[in-house]
């Protein structure tokens, strides 16, 4: 407590009103519009930087910076966007904040820009994967409508809520009990009739047995680009 690490130092306070008009008078001059647009990647990026190296407010920079760089990138693309950019940045937190305090002690923004734009790929499949797994879930339950009891359903809808990457580690039979309250004898019923009516698949045997849901999985791996602009 005696030699605590300063990982950011923001502006002081009779300093913010200033900057926050230079930070405004930037965005809109790089805008597409704007006298000096810039590339949608890039200026997202800087943006979101200028904005959380200003941090003007107590608390919630971090969401309005993730909104600002979605706005940036809407404004780009000339329509509304679903890219999930903040939900990407939050899976990837611990890293978001090392980049951050990188970028905020060096002038160089090249490798902030790297790595944010991995986080716009990364988040571009993601929201791909999202919309293809909603379409298939969709038409499973509407599939199902009216053929599984309670249970099943229950079970079902808690599994789907883990989104396209899937139950983690799959759905056991103890998994199943326990969100539903069955007896081990009709667990087993139900498990093996939600596997022949396609809702879910099996693998492995006996209390090895696990089954995941009847639609395609989607897993989103991270992306990451070098210095150069190169995927890696």
């Amino acid at each position: 407590m005696y030699s605590p690490k300063v990982h950011f130092e923001a502006p002081p306070s009779f300093e913010v009103g200033n900057e926050m008009a230079r930070f405004v008078t930037w965005f809109n001059r790089t805008a597409p519009a704007g006298s000096e647009p810039l590339p949608a990647v890039t200026r997202a990026g800087i943006a979101h930087l200028y904005f959380e190296s200003v941090h003007p407010f107590e608390d919630g920079n971090g969401r309005i910076g993730r909104a600002i760089s979605e706005k940036a990138l809407a404004q780009s693309a000339g329509h509304p966007t679903l890219t999930a950019l903040a939900a990407t940045i939050l899976i990837h937190r611990k890293a978001y904040y090392a980049a951050l305090e990188a970028a905020n002690k060096d002038n160089n923004l090249t490798p902030w820009l790297c790595w944010f734009a991995g986080i716009a790929i990364e988040a571009q499949r993601r929201t791909e994967a999202r919309v293809e797994f909603l379409i298939d879930k969709t038409r499973l339950l509407d599939r199902l409508r009216d053929e599984l009891n309670e249970r099943q359903v229950k079970a079902l809808l808690r599994m789907l809520r883990e989104g396209p990457e899937g139950f983690q580690g799959g759905l056991s039979a103890g998994n199943y009990a326990t969100i539903t309250g069955a007896s081990p004898a009709t667990t087993t019923r139900d498990l093996a009739d939600l596997v022949e009516k396609g809702a879910m698949s099996r693998s492995g045997e006996r209390r090895h047995a696990r089954y995941s849901i009847g639609i395609p999985l989607r897993v989103v791996e991270q992306v990451q680009i070098d210095r150069d602009g190169y995927l890696t």
